[in-house]
């Protein structure tokens, strides 16, 4: 990589992709789904009351802008009591963290959970990787039109395993918004594939990657990952971002070796820290 990008980029990318996926949905769905967000100490605190999946309640891009305190994370936690959320994880890069960090945590029952890792790539390393590779996908990559849209949001939910009410229109709204770019992979005429990536500066924020299980081992994910990257290069974007569970031992993480055979690099790993309000 020719240079290093700075967690605080790395962090605010994936924070505000996250603000503004949630947000975008139409006030309906937001009610339905007890969407909320709070704007705080320079990060995003994301709340969704009705949430059965447990994955979107999240607080992430702390430390960026401000030092995170005791007094932050208190405040984010009292927002997820005034919302009733069942519980929520919060997301921060380890060189963002507090000395001390074990007693802030404590002190308002954040405990350990599983870990992510962060990954970050050169646009144009990625671009080049991607055109070595050219042909080897079964599949056919193309920018999602806006009639497809929900065909294309009820294919991510289901490939990442999500409920098809609601959570679907909320990934369609944004399709066509300003800086998010959907791309769905097609196999036989059939959608079996989707990613979006959301473009913030010099930053393109990779998200929303997924294959149906009976498309998957054609390189379609890796065919997302490249669509993406070459019009993260023609918009000017110098760093792609993404993020994906750790791989433990005896695992095999398809999504993590997808993105390192084209270039991206391990940043960081990340552990998110679980609260609940009857740990407080």
């Amino acid at each position: 990589m020719k240079s290093v990008i700075s967690p605080e980029t790395a962090e605010q990318s994936e924070a505000e992709a996250l603000y503004r996926f949630e947000t975008a949905a139409p006030q309906s769905v937001r009610s339905v789904l007890g969407i909320d967000a709070l704007r705080i100490g320079g990060g995003v605190a994301m709340a969704m009351r009705h949430d059965v999946t447990g994955y979107w309640s999240k607080a992430l891009g702390f430390g960026c802008t401000a030092p995170i305190t005791d007094e932050l994370i208190g405040a984010v936690c009292r927002f997820y009591r005034e919302q009733r959320v069942a519980g929520a994880v919060f997301q921060v890069s380890p060189a963002l963290l507090p000395a001390d960090w074990a007693e802030v945590r404590a002190r308002h029952g954040l405990t350990a959970g599983s870990s992510w890792v962060k990954l970050v790539a050169d646009v144009d390393e990625a671009v080049a990787l991607a055109d070595a590779g050219e042909g080897l996908s079964r599949l056919d990559v193309a920018p999602v039109e806006l009639g497809d849209a929900g065909m294309w949001a009820s294919a991510m939910m289901r490939a990442f395993g999500m409920p098809e009410e609601s959570y679907p229109d909320m990934a369609a709204a944004t399709v066509g918004l300003p800086g998010w770019h959907a791309h769905a992979a097609w196999l036989d005429g059939e959608l079996v594939g989707t990613g979006t990536v959301y473009v913030r500066g010099e930053t393109a924020q990779m998200f929303g990657g997924a294959v149906l299980p009976a498309a998957r081992r054609r390189g379609g994910q890796t065919a997302l990952l490249a669509a993406r990257a070459r019009l993260a290069q023609k918009l000017g974007c110098r760093w792609l971002v993404a993020e994906t569970g750790v791989e433990q031992p005896g695992e095999h993480n398809s999504s993590l070796h997808n993105m390192l055979r084209l270039g991206f690099e391990r940043l960081y790993e990340r552990r998110n820290w679980s609260w609940r309000p009857e740990q407080e």
